[in-house]
């Protein structure tokens, strides 16, 4: 069997990294009253520009027509094919996926329940690719990566609250106290959606809450796969490359086993929600 990988762009992965056996579907969004494609009319740069001058910016989920088109392209060429979607906690598009792979393509396209977003989603994609590499069917790549879906963990701290209480995350009260007292939330995403984890005062003590979280994941939820050495750290950012790198050196204090995967921005699709500056460190398995 002729095997491809198809992910969304809310994996962090770009058009240019679409090559071989992977194909990777832009992400819609709607600004003001123009769609717009992650990646291919909609860069990181044009984003946020339009996200500090205050646009309405709304996701979407992709059309019937856009995910079966690509499809039936790449069907051309391969006999079946595993899609990767963001996490069905965080949008429909896994649902509606899923449902168009089991009405028109049965047996040719298996849509992955895998419940992960940006650089974990990355780290499953990898993952599949190896996995057909091995000579591995789309069934088989979809059971390995449900079974595993919670083998990874993602804590972020936002610059501001102020695209949260857009969304209707934080109620605008809320928001105008921790902004006077100067308090960050940490969010966590742990497979269903983005929740509240902890709250400190300033970035360093977020960071440090964020390695403190993930060490405790390390102890106890992922002891056995850190031993067998099939966990890795990710960065993740959102336009705020330079803090990254700098929380990179810290990592590698803080777990001088482990390796620091990648440093990526975070997909558009969370970007909108939580605005530029933020920070995630991800732990996820990268070794099946």
């Amino acid at each position: 069997m002729k095997t491809a990988v198809v992910t969304d762009s809310n994996s962090g992965m770009t058009q240019s990294e679409a090559k071989d056996n992977l194909f990777i579907l832009p992400m819609p969004f709607i600004i003001g009253e123009e769609n717009y494609y992650e990646d291919i009319n909609l860069s990181q740069s044009e984003f946020y520009e339009k996200l500090k001058s205050d646009a309405k910016i709304s996701t979407s989920q992709p059309s019937y027509s856009e995910v079966t088109e690509l499809w039936n392209k790449v069907l051309k060429d391969y006999d079946e094919l595993v899609y990767i979607p963001m996490s069905s906690g965080l949008s429909e598009s896994c649902a509606s996926a899923s449902r168009f792979a089991e009405d028109e393509y049965k047996g040719k396209v298996f849509v992955v329940n895998n419940q992960r977003i940006s650089v974990t989603q990355r780290a499953s994609v990898v993952e599949a690719l190896s996995l057909v590499k091995q000579g591995k069917t789309a069934s088989e790549v979809k059971e390995y990566l449900e079974r595993t879906k919670m083998d990874s963990s993602i804590y972020i701290t936002v610059q501001t609250l102020k695209y949260l209480k857009r969304g209707g995350r934080v109620t605008p009260a809320a928001a105008a106290i921790a902004t006077m007292l100067s308090i960050k939330p940490v969010l966590q995403i742990q497979g269903e959606k983005l929740d509240k984890f902890a709250m400190v005062m300033n970035m360093n003590q977020a960071k440090s809450r964020m390695i403190q979280a993930v060490k405790n994941d390390l102890e106890t939820r992922f002891k056995d796969l850190r031993a067998d050495g099939k966990m890795a750290l990710y960065i993740a950012h959102t336009n705020n490359y330079e803090a990254a790198e700098k929380f990179k050196e810290e990592l590698a204090v803080a777990f001088p086993d482990l390796e620091c995967k990648n440093i990526d921005p975070l997909s558009l699709s969370v970007s909108c929600h939580i605005g530029p500056g933020a920070l995630a460190l991800a732990v996820s398995r990268y070794k099946n």
